[in-house]
């Protein structure tokens, strides 16, 4: 009997759609004609091959192992257009677009010509404008354009580039050649994407990306950091930092990873400030120089001062900076004119006028209707054309999204002609290209298939030195869906990575030291900016106060469903508690009265985010001070956080319409948030540097402890529940003590045993007394006191060494304990005190601020 041979890709081929260049076969689809053992292209077919004996039968299994790795790196990807929330996994298929050498020769030479034209354009710009007066450049285009910053004309950058990074969109047209589509300056996205993309894929297929000879990145990278620091003022020792919009923009997964990728500082524009027009990092130990700016931000939020006054995300004076010749930032503020597609009509005389030079890699064939030939040469074209706006994204001139004259009716098109004749100068016309086709892995129902899905590829151009550029080999290619014409990540789009063959070496450029000797490994202390240490101090409380909730709640719960539920002590000190802990409010009955109804309004209020500090309170604002630092947390650590807010909002969905959550779904949701808080803190614990960032984090942690647990006495006290047997056991599981106490004492229920172990007890991290000598220490370290000294903060805590346990149990004839109460209330007084004063001292910076508007 004869074994049947397994699947080959060939047999699984979909053609391209008809008028597509197909990149799997290598030609124009409908006209490939190919035989049957072999169908594809040199590139694809050795791909194929290195498949290993499983073949195609595995790639089900490599297509989950990839979406499951996307999914456990936390690579994400805001989306504004979705409306069911702003973020979603970020999407990427199975199969790299594969490149030969000899195209991507082309692209690179291409490219380069291009990035050298822009740079001079810019220069000649922002310098003597003979391109304008000479009638080369349409000054509507320029001068006329919202993103032409009159601030910068004279302006010499730092370094002598005004472009660092340039993006160029193309595609391959039916003929198989590749056309420029459009380009992108101010703060082109994908650089960190496309890192994600080739470590996934190139997982997934390790043997064909060993084989197929596909050239590394990091060359790049290091040649781009490199540059940076080179043309800074500060040369090699520069302080480069990434200024990110904040973790709201679509693409801030990336910008948190370039920044640990390149060992940049990533900084939002809360985070600096300009004195004497020289840009400073805002940080625990005071200010430090910024020299160069990788900015992800585009121009006309940069300064607020100077540009768009609303903007909160720029640095004020930071123009001023600039103009000074005390900062690098790239890309040079001013490039975004360089964006519009009307540009890419102008550039092949510019390229033949500044370089003497034919462009090697052409645009599409592109009409600024500004211009009257131009325009009436497009209008009888309109339907076989693309119709897009000259000045996209801005908020000062007319925008629009871009459409394809193929979608529209006969009527359409004559109301948009309509548009172009009464805005003219508004509208840009692109000849429509059918993009290439490349295979996708796609699961539909129980089916896998070869797919084709239209694609645009993103290659990135950085400087690696004054006048000089290199081209990053590969770069993202993006996808179109099923059925759509344009590849938009923000329309659902997905990405594919992107592999370059090399006929020679291959490039083993790592990031990491490369010299032997440990005098190459130079150790630079992480610097903690005062945003970051604001929201690490924060992410402590909340952790804290989000566990302190959950136990409260969780102690509340069993009690007023266990056989203590007549002791009038532990009700009231419950409904005390309650209240101040936010999870009831101050108009529901206390339990003493009305147990039934404090019982289920506690149940209700567990997932109001409008309860502040109700447990899905706390769960939701400890993920959002972990978004902002995020950088600094291991992917399981941010995992967990994540995974603990969404499944206790999922648990406590209301079973159907107009049901009601039962004590035991309140309790089971409790129980698993309150694993994942152990997991939470032990991350905190085990999984951070003890850097001044974590000291913060833990002060932040400590703080709230000690202001929960000493109010917790103190009301506990009030109420009598600390002479009640049931209030007793409540307060010793609410302190997280229960084991420890009966261990120790047995079955003592002496007030002099219970302070002993809570209050006195410094092996006993939810005592008292070593939360308030921890807090001294870590306030003191933070100060960079000297050994055994404390700082001014530090004594601002009730000295644990003065404490005496006969004092405090003293009620001189009462129940009122004095000497404890003043002690509880010196403790809560004291958290509350040093969380302003540490507000105060770490997270602003008063100094003067001599900030100039002068040239």
């Amino acid at each position: 009997m004869k074994t049947p041979r397994p699947p080959r890709a060939s047999d699984w081929v979909v053609p391209a759609k008809e008028g597509h260049f197909d990149e799997l076969l290598g030609d124009l689809a409908g006209l490939a004609s190919r035989p049957a053992e072999a169908p594809f292209t040199g590139p694809w077919a050795e791909f194929f091959e290195h498949l290993g004996p499983e073949g195609l039968s595995d790639l089900d299994h490599r297509y989950a192992s990839l979406k499951r790795q996307i999914r456990d790196n936390g690579v994400t990807y805001n989306v504004y257009a979705d409306a069911s929330g702003p973020q979603r996994p970020w999407s990427l298929d199975l199969f790299p677009l594969i490149l030969s050498p000899s195209t991507w020769a082309h692209i690179e030479t291409g490219v380069l010509q291009r990035v050298r034209v822009l740079d001079r354009v810019m220069s000649d710009v922002y310098g003597p404008q003979h391109l304008l007066a000479s009638g080369l450049l349409p000054a509507a285009l320029v001068q006329g354009h919202p993103g032409y910053l009159r601030a910068m004309k004279g302006i010499k950058p730092v370094g002598g580039n005004h472009l660092h990074i340039a993006a160029f969109d193309m595609a391959r047209g039916p003929d198989g050649n590749w056309w420029v589509l459009s380009q992108r300056t101010q703060a082109p996205s994908g650089l960190g994407y496309l890192l994600e993309n080739r470590l996934a894929v190139s997982r997934q297929f390790p043997e064909a990306f060993e084989s197929m000879h596909v050239q590394r990145l990091a060359g790049t990278y290091r040649a781009l950091i490199e540059g940076l620091k080179a043309m800074s003022p500060a040369g090699a020792d520069a302080h480069i930092a990434l200024l990110t919009p904040g973790p709201y923009n679509e693409t801030y997964f990336e910008h948190a990873y370039l920044a640990r990728y390149l060992g940049l500082t990533l900084v939002e524009g809360s985070d600096l400030t300009v004195r004497d027009q020289r840009l400073y990092l805002k940080t625990l130990q005071g200010l430090k120089p910024v020299h160069g700016l990788l900015k992800r931000l585009d121009d006309e939020f940069l300064d607020p001062l100077e540009l768009r006054p609303d903007s909160t995300l720029g640095v004020p004076g930071l123009l001023q900076a600039i103009r000074a010749g005390h900062v690098l930032v790239a890309n040079t503020p001013g490039s975004a004119f360089l964006e519009s597609p009307a540009l890419l009509g102008f550039l092949p005389a510019l390229a033949r006028h500044l370089l003497n030079e034919e462009l090697l890699l052409p645009a599409l064939p592109t009409w600024w209707c500004g211009e009257r030939a131009a325009l009436e040469e497009v209008l009888p074209l309109l339907g076989e054309s693309v119709i897009k706006p000259t000045y996209p994204g801005s908020a000062g001139r007319h925008t629009f999204e871009s459409v394809s004259g193929t979608s529209l009716s006969q009527r359409e098109i004559d109301e948009w002609a309509g548009r172009i004749l009464r805005q003219s100068d508004e509208h840009t016309v692109q000849t429509r290209l059918p993009l290439s086709q490349m295979p996708v892995w796609r699961q539909q129902g129980g089916d896998s298939q070869l797919a084709r899905r239209s694609v645009i590829l993103r290659v990135f151009a950085v400087a690696d030195g004054p006048g000089s550029w290199r081209v990053l080999p590969g770069g993202m290619a993006r996808l179109a869906g099923a059925n759509a014409e344009i590849a938009s990540m923000q329309r659902g789009g997905s990405s594919a990575d992107v592999w370059v063959q090399t006929p020679g070496r291959v490039d083993s450029t790592t990031l990491l030291p490369t010299h032997s000797g440990t005098a190459a490994v130079v150790q630079r202390k992480r610097m903690v900016t005062s945003r970051a240490a604001e929201n690490l101090f924060w992410l402590g409380r909340y952790t804290e106060r989000t566990e302190n909730t959950i136990r409260l709640a969780r102690v509340a719960l069993a009690s007023l469903n266990g056989d203590d539920q007549s002791a009038q002590p532990l009700l009231a000190w419950l409904s005390d508690m309650a209240i101040l802990g936010g999870l009831v409010l101050p108009s529901v009955p206390p339990a003493t009265q009305a147990r039934r109804v404090f019982e289920r309004s506690l149940i209700d209020g567990l997932n109001k985010t409008g309860h502040a500090s109700s447990v899905g309170f706390n769960l939701r604002a400890l993920r959002q001070a972990a978004s902002a630092v995020r950088e600094r947390l291991s992917q399981e650590h941010w995992n967990v956080i994540v995974q603990a807010e969404e499944e206790f909002f999922e648990r406590l969905k209301h079973p159907a319409a107009g049901g009601t959550l039962s004590t035991i779904d309140g309790m089971q949701a409790l129980e698993v948030a309150s694993g994942h808080l152990a997991a939470i803190t032990g991350g905190q614990t085990d999984r951070m540097t003890r850097d001044d960032g974590w000291r913060l984090l833990s002060i932040g942690r400590h703080i709230e402890r000690l202001a929960f647990l000493s109010s917790a006495l103190s009301l506990g006290l009030k109420a009598g529940a600390l002479h009640d047997e049931a209030g007793f056991e409540a307060t010793l599981a609410l302190f997280d003590s229960t084991i420890t106490f009966h261990a120790q004492f047995q079955q003592s229920r002496e007030l002099a045993a219970l302070l002993d172990l809570l209050v006195l007890d410094r092996d006993n991290p939810r005592s008292l007394s070593w939360v308030a000598q921890t807090l001294r220490g870590r306030l003191a370290r933070l100060a960079g006191s000297a050994p055994g000294q404390l700082s001014t903060l530090s004594l601002l805590i009730p000295n644990p060494d003065l404490w005496d346990l006969a004092k405090l149990c003293n009620a001189e004839g009462s129940d009122a304990h004095p000497s404890l109460s003043e002690l509880l209330s010196l403790c809560t007084s004291a958290a509350y005190s040093i969380s302003d004063d540490i507000s105060a001292l770490y997270f602003t910076h008063s100094g003067d601020a001599r900030q100039s508007l002068g040239a």
